[in-house]
């Protein structure tokens, strides 16, 4: 049997949240995909792109919970209620988790990147570091791990010079004895820039994270009052 009186207005407030629900997991792809660390930065911070990722999979698995949810509070269903609130917890405690993770991995990120651009200036031109600290260079608008100035002593370069992907417009040996030169290179470096960049996308990750978890709380709330009211048995106008 349906509801009726204040079950059913519970009932059309389930149904919106549901729709909420569904904004909240495309709002999560979204974010995701956006905060997503450059497949480039892969090798200086490996393991954090996995908190974007995570978001990504909650995102597609909660667009797809809403529409559950949906169904089952227009046609009353207390089976496909009850499993939208169990599938809604298990979500939040997923949610738990990578904020957990990302909360860690944000303590050790600055170590972390610092580590990385040394290896990838010390080891400029042999493996791939060579690409991808140029692409870096390139995306970000910076030179070195601090400044242009740490590759005044490197092995690979001519004295005084950068790779070209430091210039601002980039053709070949258009670095070479530009080290400080900023009107042809960018001299700022590349370790505060991405330090920064990373630590704006996982509080961006955080704030909506929190916002949406509050949606769902709610959600798992109505769903029990519904269940409630279907279980007492009123009847529908």
């Amino acid at each position: 049997m349906a509801v009726e009186g204040g079950a059913k207005c519970v009932k059309y407030l389930l149904f919106f949240f549901n729709f909420i629900f569904w904004l909240c997991g495309l709002a999560l792809i979204i974010i995701g995909v956006l905060a997503k660390v450059p497949v480039n930065t892969s090798a200086i911070i490996k393991g954090y792109a996995g908190s974007p990722l995570l978001l990504i999979v909650v995102g597609v698995i909660i667009f797809f919970i809403a529409f559950f949810g949906c169904c089952g509070a227009w046609k009353e269903n207390q089976c496909m209620i009850a499993m939208f609130a169990v599938f809604l917890s298990f979500i939040i405690i997923i949610e738990i988790g990578a904020a957990i993770v990302g909360y860690v991995l944000l303590g050790t990120m600055t170590d972390v990147l610092n580590k990385g651009f040394d290896i990838m200036v010390t080891e400029y031109n042999e493996t791939e570091n060579s690409r991808i600290l140029d692409t870096l260079q390139q995306d970000y608008k910076c030179c070195g791990k601090n400044s242009s100035v740490d590759w005044l002593n490197s092995k690979f370069l001519a004295p005084n010079s950068v790779p070209d992907s430091c210039c601002k417009n980039v053709t070949q040996n258009c670095g070479e004895g530009a080290i400080r030169d900023t009107s042809k290179i960018y001299t700022e470096g590349c370790q505060p820039i991405l330090d920064k960049f990373l630590k704006k996308n996982f509080l961006m990750i955080a704030v909506t994270a929190l916002i949406i978890a509050f949606v769902q709380i709610t959600g798992i709330v109505l769903s029990c009052i519904l269940i409630q009211a279907i279980r007492n048995g009123y009847e529908v106008m």
